[in-house]
């Protein structure tokens, strides 16, 4: 039996265009980030976002991530983000390591989505002197790690409040394509002001190339410098700029992710009160016990336990409507 898979959109192939877009471009070209299309990331990223910006390229989102806070928060310093964020959960430490010992300072939220007043709560009892580690940066997740959408609106009280208090915003943007499907705003609204964004690719169809998104030069001036001391710069860049610049040609990224978002809501449509939490991008966090659970591996279903009565169902932009369908079926009829 062929597995069905919903493990994660990472188990995913590479999209087809973007195949086609790195054979166009084998061949010899200007070595790191001085070919061709590297150089055209910028104007591409900034007509994208409405909004002028410096597009970096690396291998992963843990790279995207670290290397857009490193930019931001000094060693003595601290990010504030969700205790379940990507960066303090899933990236063995990276944080640390490149923010040479910098601190997470972690802050509540439903569904994983900081709010003006679970920063505070964190950033308010901090004092200003050097026994205490003072927050530098601010941290969010588009969509979260539960896959649940920050609004324009609530992206904007975050900003507000970050400038109050003379803090930097970075986006996780890991899944923000699922995000700005599910919004059906432009890429603008569903990042709103922040400072940098960790543009998702892999998960959406890419093979492995992610974005940074500077919206202030003088950040895009230090990242390029940690870009190459971290191993970063890779000297056949052309390839990933490739995969970047065909995501955005004709909103491919947006058509990947309303595939991936469909079949999840397909799925959504037949767990009934089983399901957790919102599903408003690609992710299902399912209840279900362990024989629950095995009955569905045993029809094929391939996935993620979510602690011991719970499983997580990740769709991607090649998922299967008739998998999706079986799935559902599947889940209904537990």
């Amino acid at each position: 039996m062929t597995a069905k898979l919903f493990l994660s959109d990472n188990a995913a192939p590479c999209h087809p265009r973007l195949w086609e877009a790195m054979r166009a471009v084998d061949q010899a070209d200007s070595p790191y980030d001085g070919d061709r299309l590297s150089q055209a990331m910028d104007e591409a990223f900034s007509a994208a976002f409405g909004r002028e910006c410096a597009a970096l390229w690396v291998a992963t989102g843990t790279a995207a991530n670290c290397l857009a806070l490193a930019t931001m928060v000094q060693p003595h310093g601290g990010v504030v983000c969700h205790r379940e964020a990507h960066i303090e959960m899933d990236e063995g430490g990276a944080p640390g390591f490149y923010l040479h010992g910098a601190k997470l300072l972690l802050a509540e939220g439903d569904n994983a989505k900081l709010t003006v007043d679970s920063i505070r709560a964190v950033v308010d009892p901090i004092r200003d002197d050097v026994h205490q580690v003072q927050p530098h940066a601010i941290s969010i997740t588009q969509a979260s790690e539960y896959g649940c959408a920050y609004r324009p609106h609530e992206i904007a009280a975050i900003a507000d409040c970050a400038r109050a208090k003379g803090l930097r915003l970075h986006m996780d943007g890991a899944r923000f394509a699922n995000a700005a499907a599910f919004l059906d705003v432009p890429a603008g609204e569903a990042a709103g002001s922040v400072d940098a964004l960790s543009f998702g690719v892999v998960k959406n169809g890419g093979m492995n190339a992610e974005a940074i998104l500077f919206f202030d030069p003088a950040l895009a001036d230090v990242a390029r410098y940690r870009r190459k001391r971290a191993g970063h710069l890779q000297s056949k860049g052309r390839y990933m700029a490739a995969q970047l610049l065909a995501m955005l040609e004709g909103d491919l990224w947006l058509e990947n992710a309303r595939a991936a978002n469909a079949a999840a809501a397909e799925i959504a449509a037949s767990c009934g009160d089983r399901l957790m939490r919102p599903v408003e991008a690609n992710e299902l966090f399912v209840r279900c016990n362990a024989a629950e659970r095995d009955a569905l591996r045993e029809r094929g279903f391939a996935f993620y336990d979510w602690g011991g009565d719970a499983a997580r169902f990740v769709t991607a932009w090649n998922s299967r409507q008739d998998d999706a369908m079986d799935l559902a079926r599947a889940i209904s009829g537990l």
